[in-house]
């Protein structure tokens, strides 16, 4: 039988993360996995007769990045219905994309913008006016989530979802109102955000084989970005098993591109016990395969333990009932070695809880059991230490990066330097690693991440962090790799590019070691490659993708018009050379880069030649080539 590889990469700059081998510059796959590592002439050697080979051009190369915790199931269901502000530069560019989806949006769909922005991101450091949006939109429901604080909703939202000024504010929520008494349009979290995700369930919701396409097209989003694993963090109106339903599909039809390590969120306040007593024993842990399983319990664990963190709002006491529906919970996890996950913005809720996990402890060992804290933003250094003593880890996400301007505001810069305290928890031995926390809260993007981290910026620009606080690329960089790999108990599987490990990478369109700090959040992959299998390909690589993408579903999706994270660059390019110059139908026959669109689905509007191969294809966009 022949031992010879399936492909081989090679002139190449692999980032192995091997710190005995650090760089290579080729690689072979076989199987899947990692088969043999070295340089050009050694590893070309192995090639046989069905061995495909790709040459990088001198290209780096990094491992497959994986997000700690990505709403992936629930973002997957609803992303063909979302507008994304994902990394538009001013709010004018936004209203005009919201402009254009108003007009292709029928009755009795809702335009949705449901978060992955904040307004300190635009130049105009503001939200729009509820004039605005009934200005832009007076018969079509219009939703737009701003974080965990506030949504917006125009008058046609209103009197879809029934909001009237008999309508009560509910616990943890106000709906704001006029003079006399009527709603505005503004739900605000006071302090929690239920009455935002409450109002945003009011809306339709995909068919199922809808949800299949849309999810389908949001790992094309992520593989573009050059995301190939995640942690799923549940989240709220994420039913097990209902809502698990589409991608389980999908993982056993083949058709995952992301490898997902899922997690179960309860869904019942004081029903919390019920859920998780139900789940142990009808799911083994781990269970499932390299692509889809189980991992344990939470981000929520039990409701009185929540605290969200807007930070526009004072912080929450949590009740004196948390310490007891944490413990009943934690010892039914514990005693069937469940790892699990909890949501702490701070660190006093970190503290009463680390007390529960300290007592369960004392009955039940928790050697081995991959337990952990998400967020932690104001984690104290003696928390850090019973975390450390206790064998825990910690979950960090760049919510921060959103919404570091509203920290300081409340508790001034000096307390934001470190906040969350990245490298204390680092030098403690601390297991840590990266995150998004999107789709909601934050952008899914990685590399906003990854600046985050080694820039301390905010992506208003604000310098949250001193450098001795900030990560070098390298740290950053394992911190969305083989750290991660912890927190779903697959250390050694993947992670990095090693012999034996699963063979998930990618090309990015710049040097991420050599590239300049502010242009590290645009980076995007030419390749990307999960178990040896290629799931996107761009620019020189675009004629290598072999996924056949489907058209987003329905066609007035606002994936078809504007793709994902910062593709409305491409479209307004494209908007404004239509308007000013000639133009030549794209006829495109292959994959777009920044679209995301099948081989063969030509582009509905003209495209402008000499703006469409400078702009586009630097982005890139096989579509310049016509």
């Amino acid at each position: 039988m022949s031992s010879a590889p399936d492909l081989i990469l090679h002139r190449g700059v692999f980032t192995t993360l091997d710190r005995r081998r650090p760089t290579v510059h080729a690689v072979a796959i076989r199987d899947g996995r990692f088969q043999a590592l070295g340089d050009d002439r050694e590893v070309l050697a192995l090639a046989g007769p069905r061995t495909r080979v790709i040459d990088l051009g001198g290209r780096r190369v990094l491992p497959g990045l994986i997000d700690n915790h990505l709403h992936l199931i629930r973002g997957g269901l609803n992303y063909n219905m979302e507008l994304r502000w994902d990394g538009v530069p001013s709010l004018a560019d936004a209203m005009r994309m919201l402009r254009r989806q108003v007009e292709v949006t029928p009755p009795p769909q809702w335009v949705r913008v449901v978060g992955g922005f904040t307004e300190h991101q635009f130049v105009e450091k503001r939200l729009p006016t509820l004039d605005e949006l009934n200005a832009v939109a007076p018969d079509t429901p219009v939703f737009i989530l701003h974080l965990y604080d506030r949504a917006l909703l125009n008058a046609a939202a209103l009197r879809v979802c029934g909001y009237t000024r008999d309508t009560p504010s509910p616990p943890g929520g106000e709906i704001q109102r006029d003079a006399h008494g009527h709603p505005t349009g503004l739900l605000l979290a006071r302090p929690n955000a239920s009455i935002l995700y409450a109002t945003l369930a009011k809306g339709p919701r995909l068919p199922f084989d809808y949800q299949v396409n849309s999810t389908r097209h949001f790992m094309r989003e992520l593989n573009r970005l050059g995301v190939t694993g995640a942690i799923d963090a549940g989240g709220g109106s994420q039913q097990w098993p209902d809502d698990y339903a589409v991608v389980r599909q999908l993982a056993d039809a083949g058709q995952l591109t992301i490898r997902i390590a899922y997690n179960l969120f309860t869904q019942k306040p004081r029903q919390e016990k019920d859920d998780f007593l139900a789940w142990t024993r009808s799911v083994t842990y781990q269970e499932g395969t390299d692509y889809f399983r189980h991992n344990g319990a939470g981000e929520m664990l039990v409701f009185s333990a929540a605290d969200f963190e807007d930070f526009r709002q004072p912080r929450p006491d949590m009740g004196p009932e948390m310490e007891g529906d944490l413990d009943a919970v934690v010892r039914i996890l514990a005693q069937n070695r469940w790892p699990w996950r909890l949501h702490a913005t701070y660190d006093e809720t970190i503290r009463r809880a680390l007390d529960v996990f300290e007592k369960v402890a004392q009955d039940i060992p928790l050697d081995g059991i991959h337990w952990f804290f998400d967020h932690a933003e104001t984690i104290s250094d003696a928390s850090i230490g019973r975390i450390a003593a206790l064998g825990g880890g910690v979950a960090v996400q760049h919510r921060m990066a959103y919404q570091g301007e509203y920290f300081v505001e409340r508790y001034g810069a000096g307390a934001a330097e470190s906040t969350p305290p990245v490298r204390r928890m680092l030098e403690a031995g601390v297991k840590v690693s990266a995150g998004t926390d999107a789709t909601r809260v934050a952008s899914y993007n990685p590399w906003v991440s990854l600046a985050w981290l080694v820039t301390g910026r905010t992506v208003g620009g604000l310098r949250l962090y001193p450098p001795r606080q900030c990560l070098d690329r390298e740290e950053a960089l394992r911190m969305w790799t083989e750290h991660v790999t912890w927190f779903s108990n697959e250390e050694g599987k993947k992670g990095r590019i090693a012999e034996g490990q699963l063979a998930d990478l990618i090309v990015p369109d710049r040097d991420f070691f050599a590239c300049a700090e502010d242009e590290i959040v645009g980076t995007t992959s030419l390749l990307t490659l999960v178990g040896g299998t290629i799931v996107y390909a761009a620019g020189p690589f675009a004629s290598l993708d072999e996924v056949d993408m489907p058209p987003a579903m329905p066609d007035w999706s606002p994936v078809n018009t504007y793709g994902g994270y910062a593709a409305w660059a491409a479209h307004e390019q494209r908007r404004h050379a239509t308007e000013s110059r000639g133009q030549v139908p794209c006829g495109c026959a292959s994959a777009c880069g920044i679209h995301g669109h099948a081989h063969g689905h030509a582009h509905a509007a003209p495209v402008p030649v000499d703006d469409f191969k400078s702009f586009w294809g630097a982005l890139g966009c096989a579509c310049w080539a016509v």
